[in-house]
């Protein structure tokens, strides 16, 4: 018996999931001391170009490359913003947050390979934001899986 094993972006809720996560997330992010001054005058397609861009990494539709310029693009919105470790990590501890705020799926399998992505995400932004770094500006979408073999978690039969 053969089974399809879902993307991390199907596993997580789609869209309405992912749109729900930067919804509540950006709103941390507006009323956070560490946070509010990189994000001051973010436009309010913001959250929605970012829950594309997430959906697009985990294996969704390819939206955020056709409509807003794929990763060129997301490397570009970093270049001299000098981010530092503390707005780096309150970036993913707000994240967490809202992860568990609007429910997306807590289990070991997901969150790990979520944490993962985010963490990768996050030093990549940092050391492009840096004063005369010069990333490649033709890297591919990431595209990030469950990094183990046998896919997501399941509860025992009966759960």
């Amino acid at each position: 018996m053969s089974r399809e094993v879902p993307s991390l972006y199907e596993w997580a809720g789609g869209a309405d999931a992912l749109n729900r996560l930067t919804s509540v997330f950006y709103d941390k992010v507006r009323s956070d001391p560490v946070l509010e001054p990189v994000f001051r005058g973010m436009s309010t397609q913001h959250p929605a170009h970012v829950a594309a861009f997430i959906g697009e990494v985990f294996g969704g539709p390819k939206s955020y490359s056709e409509k807003h310029g794929g990763h060129p693009a997301m490397i570009s919105h970093h270049l001299d913003r000098h981010l530092t470790e503390e707005q780096r990590r309150r970036w993913i501890s707000l994240l967490l947050d809202a992860a568990d705020e609007v429910g997306l799926p807590d289990d070991p399998e997901f969150r790990s390979a979520f944490v993962a992505y985010i963490e990768w995400g996050t030093r990549l932004a940092k050391l492009n934001s840096q004063p005369g770094t010069s990333p490649q500006l033709d890297e591919p979408m990431p595209r990030w899986g469950w990094g183990v073999p046998g896919g997501p978690y399941e509860p025992p039969a009966g759960a």
